[in-house]
């Protein structure tokens, strides 16, 4: 206890000279009438005035709370460019030949310089003018490319396992790619492992903020301590997106074979077409300003709002999921015959994180269970998300639940299981409970002893209340995550199920009246 004291007493000890390092920096969360020309800041550190640095367990860890009530609109925090951590900041400061350095990165993408030259800078450690921003990096993400197989098997879906084998592919190809670059600077031998270029390419993926001037982007100091909020109701949804498109932008045309397509083929679907961003970079003040994007109290937790994400989509990137994520979605295996006999985007068939089938999905379902010679004068109907006739919804509804019912059975775990399993997990503190959990649950037996064997762990002796190690814990992490999304996506197939079934029940007395 004592030494876990001493711990965190130097932790908050290097965060005071981290804030009053970013306050001799021009950062500043002093009011809009506070800020001024000027980058004269509080000897005392960087907040204080409207922002204050706490420790939120339950929504993100450590983050940004309101050190005042604060109103929607605010500004908050400004972050002046001199401030800003960039693939050219860094790579402008390697003591090498420009020449040479342009010849090695010139195949390598803006992201990929920067990988490599943060980690560089940290190679520095104490004598980087960085370093106090650098010392309070985390040291270990959960995005999907630091995932074992193990933990990519745990997904259990082939969408997220394709997704999570893709980002792993893709961060060994991207190290690879690299390696001349890396060589060129001669990287301390700890940071030339795989595991070190994971860890500065999730840093960057995860906690840099958009500029203009580079697809990299920038790492934020105090700016990146901000914790996610999804987009709320003030944005498009996927809904509105599907209807503007239909209402505005498409015109139904014929095929020669009778189905319909969209006349306005250049009008192209975008998964991310409206995004919420409560801060961006200001040319006209040269720095990244950030404003409240709801009412906040004194002690609430303030939020970003990064874009709008699925829940797989947030891992993958950021390495978290969201409890309530309105912006969720599932896309269910579909036959050929459906995508050929509407037009809609494959981006767009899909069911909400309510269980509700999308705009288009319905769309899409109801011209594939019309007649082929009926499409045609039916199509105009379907486009405006009308439905054709009783028969045809539930027709539709019953394929709907069919389908999310075969897609849950066919799958390892149930629902049950699976929030046991996760709740089990969560209470483990030992190897000892962890064997325990093995004979208790026994449904999941199996994936416990996975777990087990993936980190040799099954001929460590027993009996003596053996702590999990760090690296162990990591992994445990990384594998609730993995429930924690696969549960998600069970839960919407579920609720998917209940709004058909719902559905059918008001529909069928209009077939069968009593």
């Amino acid at each position: 206890m004592e030494e876990q004291e001493q711990e965190e007493g130097v932790i908050m000890v290097e965060l005071e000279r981290f804030l009053k390092w970013a306050a001799d920096l021009g950062i500043s969360d002093s009011t809009d009438d506070d800020f001024d020309t000027h980058t004269d800041t509080p000897s005392c550190g960087c907040l204080g005035n409207s922002l204050s640095l706490s420790y939120f367990p339950q929504a993100g860890g450590r983050g940004l709370g309101a050190s005042r009530d604060l109103r929607k609109g605010d500004l908050i925090l400004r972050v002046p460019k001199s401030a800003f951590m960039t693939k050219d900041t860094l790579f402008n400061e390697l003591s090498l030949p420009l020449q040479k350095l342009n010849t090695h990165a010139s195949s390598l993408s803006s992201t990929q310089i920067f990988t490599v030259c943060l980690l560089h800078e940290m190679g520095k450690g104490k004598s980087s003018w960085w370093h106090p921003y650098l010392i309070h990096l985390p040291r270990s993400y959960d995005l999907l490319s630091t995932f074992c197989e193990f933990h990519v098997k745990a997904l259990q879906v082939d969408d997220a396992i394709w997704a999570a084998e893709k980002a792993i592919s893709k961060a060994k190809s991207e190290r690879q790619q690299a390696n001349q670059l890396i060589e060129l600077l001669q990287l301390k031998p700890q940071f030339l492992t795989f595991k070190a270029w994971l860890w500065a390419a999730a840093t960057i993926s995860s906690r840099t903020l958009h500029i203009p001037w580079d697809e990299a982007g920038c790492l934020c100091p105090v700016g990146d301590l901000f914790n996610y909020a999804a987009p709320g109701e003030e944005t498009l949804d996927s809904e509105d997106i599907d209807s503007r498109m239909c209402a505005s932008s498409f015109e139904v045309t014929s095929l020669s074979n009778g189905d319909c397509t969209h006349k306005s083929d250049v009008v192209q679907f975008d998964p991310h077409f409206q995004r919420l961003i409560d801060g961006g970079f200001e040319e006209d003040v040269a720095a990244y300003c950030f404003y409240a994007r709801q009412d906040y109290k004194k002690g609430e937790q303030v939020l970003l709002c990064y874009g709008t994400y699925t829940n797989l989509e947030l891992l993958e990137h950021y390495g978290f999921i969201l409890n309530e994520n309105p912006n969720d979605k599932v896309f269910i295996p579909l036959e050929p015959e459906i995508y050929s006999s509407s037009s809609w985007p494959k981006e767009s068939l899909y069911i909400h994180q309510n269980g509700k089938p999308s705009f288009s999905l319905l769309s899409a379902l109801r011209l594939w269970e019309t007649p082929p010679n009926k499409r045609r004068s039916l199509g105009h109907l379907a486009y405006s998300g009308s439905q054709l006739s009783v028969d045809n919804e539930i027709l539709v509804m019953k394929w709907t639940a069919k389908k999310c019912n075969t897609i849950l059975k066919n799958l390892p775990t149930l629902i049950e299981e699976d929030s046991l399993l996760l709740s089990a997990i969560n209470e483990i503190q030992d190897l000892d409970t962890l064997l325990e959990l093995d004979k208790e649950l026994s449904t999941s037996r199996d994936e416990i002893q996975a777990f087990i064997k993936a980190n040799n762990l099954q001929n460590v002796e027993t009996g003596s209340n053996l702590l999990l190690s760090r690296k162990t814990r990591r992994s445990m992490d990384r594998w609730n995550l993995a429930i924690q999304w696969r549960l998600g996506y069970k839960k919407i197939l579920l609720d998917c199920i209940s709004y058909c079934s719902e559905i059918i029940d008001s529909l069928s007395p209009k077939i069968f009246p009593p």
